[in-house]
């Protein structure tokens, strides 16, 4: 008898102890952070570049209808033109609109890249005015500053000093 309630003992022994394992696993993926892939220096080298196309695109069918107008070169503050001015101002609501609406632009969403938060909470418009805007501004202010993009192929998570700033991560998204 002895024997035989040793033997009941460890087989409830091994099943709880294999219920725990798949319990302890299932609550390690549900409480824990999710695992993702971030998004390295080249991919959204290659995503940006396809931006611009877009952005340069737009900037003509906007702006065209100006170049057009007969009203020639408007200056402010003898440095700035009111085209630049207006590309520049398509150009961050593009990347702003864009990452807000759908949480990539069409580059990354041709690339398979989506902006996300460090905490995964839907991304908010304070979150994108500082890496779309601000931090864009940042990069574009001095020639120098652009070679700070570099930085993405450097860090863990593949941030860039824009995503540092607003605590965003650009990962693979889903297919």
């Amino acid at each position: 008898m002895d024997m035989d309630s040793n033997n009941e003992k460890n087989e409830r022994n091994e099943l709880e102890d294999r219920n725990d394992e798949e319990t302890m696993g299932k609550e390690t993926e549900q409480k824990g952070s999710p695992v993702f892939h971030y998004a390295g220096f080249w991919l959204r080298f290659w995503a940006y570049l396809l931006d611009l196309v877009v952005v340069f695109s737009l900037n003509g069918v906007v702006l065209s209808p100006l170049l057009f107008s007969g009203s020639g070169t408007v200056t402010i503050l003898s440095f700035f033109t009111m085209q630049g001015i207006l590309s520049a101002v398509t150009a961050y609501l593009y990347f702003l609109f864009m990452t807000k609406w759908r949480g990539q632009t069409l580059g990354k969403m041709v690339f398979g890249l989506k902006v996300i938060r460090k905490d995964t909470m839907p991304l908010r418009w304070s979150d994108l005015v500082f890496r779309e805007v601000v931090g864009r501004f940042m990069y574009r202010s001095l020639v120098l500053t652009n070679i700070m993009y570099i930085v993405v192929g450097f860090t863990d998570q593949k941030q860039g000093i824009h995503d540092a700033i607003a605590d965003t991560r650009v990962i693979h998204g889903e297919k």
